[in-house]
């Protein structure tokens, strides 16, 4: 079910998709357009149609693409005699079903919570008028400290995640100090991420039609001749993905927040104003995850479902939409070399630099913005002062060097072929 304005696309085809995923049997869909309606989301005519479209077709769940507040989950229970559901609730049955690592799952749980506490507040006041939504026929008592038993499991989560990033920042800098450079696969979900992960380490990630097939981040090593890289696997992005879902997935996001280079994967089969749609919304996320200032090459992936002219043509078309573009085909490994030199040509084009600073209440903010955008080898502090070696692309060194003379502190570039093993 899916209501819109008449200005805004439909999008079913994708709640189709989202449901599928879940494992339901998507039995009949309907949209309606008009403004939301505070009771329902939609009209009461509308209703009326659903809960004789719910009886008819014999479905145990309706599905909204749109955000429903928890009366509105109830008024709709009510008048169809079944659960009703939204796009957020959906996506977390999808992770739920999806995960596999204890830090996803506890991921899981925690976006859960937070749901639940966003929304405690309204189910309390329903349970204490009579109405029990989704209390199970809990009393006033247990209404009462149910917000407070949601508190302290969100708070429990939290800790626990807390220690996974902080094994996850050692690993990091671990990696960092033996000289690896990291590349981290973006895109939105089902767009191929997982089968060009495969391709480019002949590994064996799981992968189907569904989406959400990778919810925590699996890393690999890819050969390149004098230099270590590792190439990262992240969960995939989606339209509207809830900003509880991007805050719980923090420290899974995050590696792509450090990664040396960003490859994003999109699918060019689709229709042209999808692809622009969904390379929108992943330019959007990963601004969002604070990754917008990494270097991103775009892998327009499944070229081998068009014809060779037709894929050009489609290349042509979305030129001033996508960034630094590559046609490729993971199924087939077509044009893999291409992308492979592509993403050596970025590490050689790596600046190292080394500078060192008065420790003042500016430092900080100055080395955790150097963290986010570079890959800081070396760290060291003394006598009032730090050390720092890094690397990054010309530009941002450029900006360092600039940054670093204005504290008065004392920068120098380190030759090129120092860091080649």
């Amino acid at each position: 079910m899916e209501r819109r304005l008449n200005r805004e696309a439909s999008s079913l085809g994708e709640l189709k998709k989202l449901a599928e995923s879940a494992g339901y049997t998507v039995v009949a869909t309907i949209e309606q357009t008009r403004r939301p309606d505070p009771r329902y989301q939609i009209g009461e005519g509308k209703v009326e149609e659903l809960a004789a479209l719910v009886k008819e077709t014999e479905a145990e769940r309706v599905v909204f693409d749109n955000p429903l507040k928890t009366i509105q989950s109830y008024n709709l229970a009510k008048a169809t005699g079944v659960e009703a559901i939204d796009r957020f609730k959906l996506i977390l049955e999808i992770f739920t079903r999806r995960a596999t690592t204890v830090e996803a799952k506890l991921q899981i749980q925690l976006a859960t919570q937070q749901y639940e506490l966003a929304h405690a507040k309204e189910k309390v006041r329903l349970t204490k008028k009579g109405e029990q939504p989704g209390f199970m026929g809990l009393g006033a008592y247990e209404a009462d400290v149910y917000k407070e038993a949601v508190k302290r499991e969100v708070h429990t989560l939290k800790k626990k995640l807390k220690k996974v990033r902080e094994k996850r920042i050692l690993q990091r800098e671990r990696r960092t100090e033996l000289g690896f450079f990291t590349i981290s696969l973006a895109g939105y979900t089902n767009a191929g991420k997982s089968s060009l992960f495969n391709a480019l380490t002949e590994d064996a990630t799981r992968v189907d039609k569904g989406l959400f097939t990778t919810l925590s981040t699996t890393t690999r090593l890819l050969e390149f001749p004098g230099r270590k890289v590792l190439l990262t696997d992240t969960v995939g992005f989606i339209d509207r993905l809830p900003l509880t879902l991007i805050e719980a997935f923090h420290s899974t996001l995050e590696e792509t927040i450090y990664a040396d280079l960003v490859v994003l994967v999109l699918d060019i089969n689709e229709p042209l104003e999808t692809i622009k749609k969904k390379n929108a919304v992943c330019l959007e996320t990963i601004e969002r995850i604070g990754a917008s200032g990494i270097p991103l090459l775009t892998a327009m992936n499944k070229i081998d479902r068009l014809h060779e002219n037709e894929a050009v043509e489609r290349l042509e078309a979305l030129k001033e939409h996508v960034k630094n573009p590559i046609l490729i085909s993971a199924l087939r490994r077509t044009n893999l070399d291409q992308l492979r030199r592509e993403i050596r040509s970025r590490f050689e084009k790596q600046t190292e630099a080394t500078f060192s600073i008065t420790l003042t209440s500016e430092t900080p903010k100055f080395l955790s913005w150097i963290h986010t955008k570079a890959n800081v080898k070396k760290e060291n502090y003394s006598e009032g002062a730090v050390e720092v070696v890094f690397e990054g692309d010309p530009s941002f060194v450029e900006g360092v060097r600039k940054r670093v003379e204005r504290l008065k502190g004392k920068f120098s570039l380190i030759a090129a072929n120092s860091n080649q093993e």
